[in-house]
């Protein structure tokens, strides 16, 4: 049995407690810059395209793309949200999810691959460890049919 004396109680009690509010410290920590714009190049709401088909991101010049994991002023990259709600802006995008595509490696398009039928899709651009910014850089979610 490890016995914890009164100081390494206290110390291993304050990194738990650091530990257990981190993700409140950094959530939308990353500023954006005013007016910052997310939009899908060639495709619009409401178009119907063919499966396999590929989506390109565009970002106005207020803001550029970095990969995830680099923390440059101004930047972030894209994260491709497929029939699913807009997540949290208080917490890192889902990782864990088919529906929440992270173009980690700074991609600006991603060819996608959705069953027949309607489909939304909406863009967020997140910061170097996947939090949206603050105010978050999103588009308007669209609806395609895919045949």
């Amino acid at each position: 049995m490890i016995k914890l004396t009164h100081v390494k109680k206290s110390i291993l009690l304050f990194i738990l407690s650091n530990l257990a509010t981190t993700s409140e410290i950094y959530a939308g920590d990353t500023p954006s810059v005013e007016g910052t714009k997310i939009y899908f190049v060639n495709i619009q709401d409401g178009d119907v395209v063919k499966n396999n088909f590929v989506v390109q991101f565009g970002l106005s010049s207020q803001m550029g793309i970095a990969p995830a994991l680099v923390d440059w002023p101004d930047t972030g990259h894209h994260h491709l949200i497929i029939d699913s709600p807009t997540p949290d802006p208080n917490k890192a995008i889902p990782s864990k999810s088919e529906n929440h595509i992270h173009l980690s490696g700074g991609q600006t398009e991603w060819t996608v691959d959705l069953p027949a039928g309607k489909h939304t899709l909406q863009l967020i651009l997140g910061d170097y460890s996947h939090i949206p910014h603050d105010p978050p850089v999103l588009s308007e979610v669209i609806t395609i049919t895919v045949e």
